[in-house]
């Protein structure tokens, strides 16, 4: 019953101003709604996106809609409840799905870069001994440059690192690097932004406002292709590719949240003999 009284006073707030409801369609406008949405209790933000439309495999809610989301919008991407993004989605899936993660087993996992809402989801994991590492996120447990880790060989049974190469000038030393660390029998679960034919970089370009026009951000020193792979099979890995056509229902792209094109799934183990 509150749950509907309050979307019946959000849906008539909104008939009753058209404005409004043209304005949070806007980019700035959107980023403030996220924000002001992000700064509610868990449970209001369920109540009020409940619906039988998406359903999120993270906070495994049902929810009517998943916001668009980035530099440029990206329709059905975050989640309301959790704040998940496409690719969060499609990983955790491929995980279930893929790879012995979810096993009893005890394992030692490594979380480069971490993103709260994975790093909160894996620690609730009682099999897994966990560790999340950056170079300048504070929130990490140890720093850790990646193209030079502390650890001895072959550490870690899973390493998820989504996101973070395009940022590393040296990608190639890292990724063999995160090799080195990975126990022969363990699994690498890698991610990059795929949004061009070929990779293409340039060390010579540095200036932010160069980088955001090439490579699409300030920060990245590069844009992947699909030769991504060549590079992970050149550091010693097998390398296997999932995109959502591969791991979801056709019927179920959309519903949650996995149909960016631009995001695949790697799963790299160490290559034998």
């Amino acid at each position: 019953m509150v749950k509907e009284r309050i979307n019946s006073i959000l849906d008539r707030a909104l008939k009753k101003n058209r404005t409004l409801a043209k304005i949070i369609r806007k980019k700035k406008v959107r980023k403030l709604a996220i924000i002001a949405i992000m700064m509610l209790p868990q449970p209001l933000r369920k109540m009020l996106f409940s619906g039988r439309e998406r359903y999120c495999p993270l906070c495994q809610n049902e929810l009517r809609i998943f916001f668009s989301f980035g530099l440029v919008p990206r329709p059905n991407a975050w989640c309301p409840v959790c704040s998940s993004l496409e690719r969060h989605r499609l990983a955790w899936i491929t995980l279930q799905q893929k790879t012995n993660l979810f096993g009893s087993s005890p394992k030692s996992l490594l979380h480069i870069g971490p993103e709260r809402v994975i790093e909160d989801k894996l620690k609730k994991l009682g099999h897994i001994n966990y560790l999340s590492a950056d170079l300048y996120e504070p929130r990490a447990m140890v720093k850790m440059d990646i193209t030079s880790i502390q650890y001895p060989d072959n550490t870690f049974d899973m390493i998820w690192c989504s996101h973070v190469l395009e940022h590393i000038p040296g990608d190639r030393r890292a990724m063999r690097e995160l090799h080195r660390v990975l126990k022969p029998e363990g699994f690498a679960m890698l991610m990059v932004p795929i949004t061009v034919e070929k990779t293409f970089e340039d060390p010579s370009v540095t200036s932010p406002a160069e980088r955001e026009r090439l490579f699409g951000q300030n920060d990245h020193v590069r844009r992947y292709g699909p030769d991504f792979k060549d590079r992970l099979e050149e550091s010693g890995f097998n390398v296997r590719v999932f995109t959502a056509a591969e791991v979801v229902d056709e019927n179920n792209i959309i519903r949650l949240g996995v149909q960016n094109k631009h995001v695949a799934v790697y799963i790299c183990n160490k290559s034998k003999g």
